[in-house]
């Protein structure tokens, strides 16, 4: 099997707060939608992006009242303070706020409106930490 692309599928209460939020704040563009139902892509190597409405039958049926939680979608790239900025000038809550760690990771955290936890990652000086990031 060659893998041609990688999607997360996210099972929320309201599938048009998450799409509005991941469209309006995080690049995203409407593949494909449907009641209760929402394809995001970006351009980019970003994860593509599945909405789906809570208790929907296209679930199995003990997955049907999950909730997306636990979980963090997480994109990795350059600039995250710009990207920071950027999001909290437009009135996004950073849940996390920025921080880096000591090995090296630069990271902050929004959480969209069906508590879908999305984190912004930047690997810094991880040599000088004692660590290489593999490929």
């Amino acid at each position: 099997m060659q893998i041609t692309a990688s999607t997360v599928s996210l099972t929320v209460d309201d599938v048009t707060a998450s799409q509005r939020f991941f469209t309006d704040h995080l690049g995203y563009v409407e593949q494909a939608s449907a009641d209760g139902f929402a394809a995001l892509t970006r351009d980019d190597a970003a994860l593509d992006i599945v909405l789906l409405a809570r208790g929907t039958e296209v679930l199995p049926a003990d997955q049907r009242d999950q909730r997306a939680s636990g979980l963090i979608v997480a994109f990795t790239g350059t600039g995250i303070d710009a990207e920071e900025k950027r999001l909290r000038a437009e009135g996004v809550e950073i849940t996390m706020p920025l921080r880096e760690e000591p090995w090296g990771e630069r990271l902050f955290q929004v959480t969209d409106p069906n508590g879908v936890v999305v984190q912004f990652v930047e690997w810094v000086g991880a040599s000088e930490h004692g660590l290489e990031k593999s490929q």
